[in-house]
């Protein structure tokens, strides 16, 4: 007799259970998973919701769950349930802490006052954070928290705590160069910047300033050993070697830093696990060596707590060297955890102090979550964990009775297994961020892992030790030949053919599945874990899914782009187009295509243009790009869209118009053409009525009235 569902169903309940409670143990690694969906939930709403949801939400679903453990019924639920409230509620406690006045327009050039907090040295001149003071004729309750400033080559270089006066033309913080692109306003929201800017003149010191807070002072410590790296390692080198030692990645090349990236290796550039690590290994080793070169401290001490307690002080130090980053932050906790395991007589848990450091960092910044440093630093951890967790016997076994040779090749395999987990365990965030996969990402690592572990982090140790002498140059130069060996990786392997794909952004909830199958595996010990592979591959099976929009507008309607019939994207005007061009084109995973005829027809045929106008033919529909009223008034009713810098006015009812007033309103455009339908998506559509999205008059009723919003088919 077949079984009947509810018995089915039984028998599933009681396994799962049973498969529960055979893994108490690991409970609690799923709290920042659920701490992290609350923070998730609260970012990925198109309206703000009221202060008192997440506060009240939050006690209540605590209360609850103290009460499901009392009664022994539902508490997993409850927990879970309790926080994701907490995590909602933290998010929205910090978007209302970060609140401040952003500028509405473009200013400049003005006067601008005040004291710099963080100057970042750039590949050409350098670029300093301000606290202003005065900003032209901008009343005081309406003066940015931090504004951004670049300096040109030749205006001195302020250090951060200086009071400075310059000219400078200011501009609001940049919106997403199309719908899913990467938001630098929210980002700046956060940061507290309201402007972003260029100086005209030289930069003025402005004495009687009052003594800077400890990260001003901090930060110029920073700026200061960054001026010192680079003085004695000039180029590129010196940029990399700041990056190691103090954090600042901003006057890497671009060349080098891309190669870095399309490497695998771009980890080296960024102080995090790697790093952490291994200043910890040095420190540790050299003071315990140290010590035990002198046998009255070596018999009487012990040398491995005292090794631990020096190491937790030099990782503690380049943690503020490094500016407390994400990484840098999620790295030194769990380096912290370890270190203080030794130092109580306890077995560290791998697991448990990655979840103590996302629990951390969540909760002293939530939005942290939402970049792809969180993202792909936690990933990574989180893939390695699993991993030698499951493997750590086999390993083991295998080292115990290996020979020198045989060691020193376990070791290799052990480069190429970590280099393959973590590249494996932060594909799906490099590809939705970034859009690129290093292919020879294991043979860089190979080659580039044992060099900065064995040369380039000891001489960067001993650079800092020197630097107080001003000796620094005697450890800075052997380090720096260490540096230009890995540059020399890093460009040689993407020399090799095909050594990064390109792929397109996958839809956020395909991320979202994607990363919910990781976490199954990654988290669970029994066999049950390997259901995590089947969201995995259906997160991936979703980079098949995005159509590319077909036309595209940048926010101020003077640069468009058209698909062409092989998949490229023809820009109005390459002279413009700039970062908005090439993020069109990287999220949709296509090349650039030559810029618009001004007469004349594009080589396939899809765009006709004139003096006044263009016309793209695509999917059976014709979309109108005017340039002056004439054209416009001519269009009106005989195409399916206009898009126009003109201000239509709501001039042209018959035709759905996208025109300055509507991106100025509502940001850049994305629009899909379909034979059943023209779907729209602006920035504003997508990002909705947000803090960090400048507030605009609401829209005409006439601008997209005729256009039905949603994705084609």
């Amino acid at each position: 007799m077949p079984v009947a569902p509810a018995r089915r169903a039984g028998d599933l309940l009681a396994w799962l259970r049973n498969a529960l409670e055979a893994e108490r143990d690991r409970w609690f690694l799923w709290l920042p998973v659920f701490l992290g969906s609350g923070i998730g939930l609260y970012f990925t709403l198109t309206v703000e919701p009221p202060l008192w949801l997440g506060l009240l939400a939050a006690p209540v679903a605590v209360a609850l769950a103290l009460i499901a453990r009392w009664r022994q019924r539902f508490v997993l639920v409850a927990v879970a349930l309790s926080a994701m409230a907490v995590g909602f509620a933290a998010a929205e406690i910090e978007t209302r802490a970060a609140a401040a006045p952003v500028l509405e327009r473009r200013l400049g050039p003005v006067p601008v006052e005040g004291r710099v907090v963080e100057a970042e040295p750039l590949p050409a001149g350098l670029r300093i954070l301000v606290e202003p003071t005065q900003i032209g004729r901008l009343a005081s309750d309406q003066l940015p928290a931090r504004i951004r400033i670049k300096l040109r080559d030749g205006e001195g270089a302020p250090l951060p705590g200086e009071g400075i006066a310059v000219r400078a033309t200011l501009l609001p913080p940049p919106a997403p160069a199309m719908p899913g692109a990467y938001d630098f306003q929210r980002r700046a929201y956060f940061d507290r910047l309201g402007a972003v800017g260029y100086a005209v003149g030289a930069v003025r010191e402005l004495p009687g300033e009052a003594p800077p807070a400890w990260r001003v002072r901090l930060a110029a410590l920073r700026a200061e050993m960054t001026r010192r790296i680079q003085a004695a390692l000039p180029g590129r080198t010196g940029a990399i070697a700041a990056a190691i030692i103090t954090g600042e990645t901003h006057a890497i090349p671009e060349a080098d830093a891309q190669a870095f990236r399309d490497a695998g290796l771009a980890h080296i550039l960024v102080i995090a696990g790697l790093h952490m690590g291994m200043v910890a290994g040095i420190a540790f080793f050299a003071i315990r060596f140290g010590l035990a070169l002198f046998p009255y401290l070596a018999l009487r001490l012990n040398t491995k707590k005292w090794a631990a307690g020096g190491a937790l002080m030099v990782t503690f130090v380049y943690l503020l060297l490094s500016g407390i980053t994400v990484s840098s932050r999620r790295s030194f906790v769990m380096t912290a955890l370890v270190l203080l395991a030794v130092l109580i007589d306890r077995m560290s848990v791998s697991a448990r102090g990655l979840a103590l450091a996302a629990l951390v960092i969540m909760l002293w910044s939530p939005f942290a979550v939402t970049g792809p440093s969180f993202q792909m630093s936690f990933a990574a951890v989180a893939g390695l964990v699993a991993f030698y967790e499951t493997f750590r016997e086999r390993i083991s076994a295998g080292y115990r009775d290996a020979g020198h040779l045989r060691r020193w090749g376990l070791h290799a395999l052990g480069i190429v297994l970590t280099t393959v987990v973590s590249t494996v365990a932060t594909t799906p965030f490099t590809v939705f961020h970034f859009n690129r996969f290093p292919i020879y990402s294991v043979a860089a690592n190979i080659l580039a892992v044992p060099i900065t572990g064995l040369w380039v982090m000891p001489w960067a140790i001993l650079a800092c030790v020197l630097m107080p002498f001003g000796a620094e140059k005697i450890a800075l130069v052997p380090m720096g030949w260490g540096i230009d060996v890995i540059a020399e990786i890093a460009h040689g392997v993407t020399s090799w053919p095909g050594a990064a794909l390109t792929l397109p952004s996958m839809p956020v909830w395909g991320l979202m599945v994607l990363s919910l199958g990781g976490v199954w595996l990654c988290l669970w010990r029994g066999r049950w874990r390997l259901l995590g592979l089947a969201p995995i591959a259906a997160g991936y099976l979703t980079l098949l899914l995005p159509r590319p929009p077909d036309v595209l507008v940048d926010s101020e309607s003077r640069v468009m782009a058209v698909r062409a019939a092989n998949g490229a994207y023809l820009a109005s005007t390459a002279a413009r187009a700039g970062l908005a061009e090439e993020t069109w084109t990287r999220r949709a995973a296509v090349a650039a295509g030559p810029a618009w005829p001004k007469s004349g027809s594009s080589d396939d045929g899809t765009l006709s243009c004139d003096a006044e106008a263009c016309l793209y033919r695509a999917r059976g529909r014709v979309v109108a790009f005017d340039r002056a009223p004439a054209a416009l008034a001519e269009d009106c009713g005989k195409v399916d869209l206009i898009v126009t810098p003109v201000p239509a006015r709501g001039g042209c009812r018959e035709t759905p118009v996208i025109d300055r007033f509507d991106t100025w309103r509502n940001g850049s455009y994305a629009i899909w053409l379909g034979p059943e339908r023209i779907a729209i998506e602006s920035v504003r559509d997508w990002r909705g009525q947000r803090p960090w999205v400048p507030w605009r008059p609401p829209e005409r009723a006439a601008a997209t009235a005729a256009a039905p919003s949603g994705l084609v088919p």
